[in-house]
């Protein structure tokens, strides 16, 4: 494939030299074997980039969504995209492009004692209801 992108295509042949070794083939398994894995692994990036259903992606591109699906859900199950990701953050956090800067918000957000919707039969917190119950008990 060349460097060319189309609106299509999602990783550059740089991009995917990065990302074909960590995937998985299904040698030595039952069953059709795989098919492109860059075509399909595009089709998962294309129909999360875009956020078009998996029943609309083209097949013409991608091949049928069924088995775009179905190889992104195999991965997710696998770990594959675990690894994947790891291995694009070591790359680029040694290549320096990640900067680990931690910010740290000490708001608080304080929230009325009502607002827990918990119930506290032994505390009376002043709220209208409680009042109410207290004088139908008899108390």
């Amino acid at each position: 494939m060349t460097n060319q992108r189309s609106r299509f295509r999602v990783f550059s042949d740089e991009e995917w030299a990065l990302i074909e070794p960590l995937l998985p083939s299904n040698e030595g398994r039952r069953g059709h074997p795989f098919g492109d894995n860059r075509r399909v692994v595009e089709g998962i990036a294309y129909r999360y980039r875009t956020g078009i259903p998996w029943r609309d992606l083209p097949r013409e591109e991608f091949g049928p969504w069924q088995t775009v699906w179905k190889r992104h859900r195999r991965y997710a199950a696998d770990g594959t995209w675990d690894r994947v990701l790891a291995r694009i953050l070591a790359k680029a956090d040694a290549e320096g492009k990640i900067e680990w800067t931690v910010s740290v918000d000490a708001t608080i957000a304080r929230a009325h004692q009502h607002a827990t919707n918990t119930k506290r039969p032994e505390q009376d917190t002043g709220g209208f209801i409680e009042l109410q119950e207290s004088s139908v008990r008899g108390g």
